[in-house]
């Protein structure tokens, strides 16, 4: 074995074992010295501000969790009423919907759409309100969501929602922070978690080429070029990268 494959196998056999702290991998059972039993099943929730935003920054990390046996819920914002040019909001989001509905096929997720309208988000206490419930009545142990200091408005509201919700649910389930085309759109993004997409990249890009109203083969390059840098910060082909929200707490003296 060479260096190059040494370091792959090895990247590859750190980052696969769990994803985000859940295990994939040959995932139906669990073995003791004597007996197998069933892993638990674990709920995940994607966050994104439009169509296609969970598909192109996590779609590799939910492949790998929906392949392993765990639940995917694909949570839409907005329906990307404004996205498809010359086309009224109803025509778009009609087009978008039905794109996304192909998407969560091929990744295996569940979806649900909010009812914020694409560019016109807003953070009030009736948007704080609506994302606490939703997110409360899934009862995920995950959430992946957009990272907050972002020049997309839309997915910046959509990070400061789910943190909001995560604070005020008593921060019971994890929450951790996909990047969505970094320098042009996030921000200051350093990742604490990497996962290794190597296995299920071609479904990644089959997820997001569900997205034909995007013109996803013109503007998935930049995606291509983030999987690959954070694929060589692990050592291994591809990857995505989240950072996870850890509040501390102080130490009174």
């Amino acid at each position: 074995m060479n260096r190059r494959e040494m370091i792959k196998k090895t990247g590859a056999a750190a980052v696969g074992a769990t994803v985000l702290g859940l295990p994939v991998g040959a995932l139906a059972q669990e073995s003791s010295s004597n007996s197998t039993k069933p892993r638990k099943r674990m709920k995940v929730l994607a966050i994104g501000a439009h169509p296609d935003d969970p598909e192109t920054c996590c779609g590799g990390t939910m492949c790998l969790l929906t392949e392993a046996g765990h639940e995917v819920v694909c949570v839409y914002l907005t329906r990307g009423e404004a996205g498809i040019a010359g086309k009224s909001h109803s025509e778009a989001a009609a087009i978008r919907v039905v794109e996304s509905e192909n998407a969560c096929k091929v990744t295996g997720a569940r979806h649900i759409f909010m009812s914020q309208v694409d560019g016109n988000t807003e953070v009030n206490l009736e948007r704080y309100k609506e994302m606490r419930e939703l997110i409360d009545r899934e009862n995920p142990d995950i959430v992946m969501t957009h990272w907050p200091l972002d020049g997309h408005r839309d997915h910046a509201c959509c990070g400061i929602l789910v943190m909001d919700a995560w604070r005020r649910l008593d921060r019971r389930f994890k929450l951790f922070y996909f990047e969505a085309m970094s320098g042009t759109q996030s921000q200051l993004f350093h990742p604490t978690h990497w996962v290794n997409i190597e296995s299920v990249l071609e479904r990644k890009h089959e997820a997001c080429n569900c997205h034909v109203s995007q013109e996803m083969d013109e503007i998935y390059h930049w995606h291509k070029t983030m999987e690959h840098f954070r694929g060589l910060e692990c050592r291994c082909e591809a990857a995505e990268a989240f950072v996870q929200h850890i509040d501390a707490l102080p130490t009174l003296l």
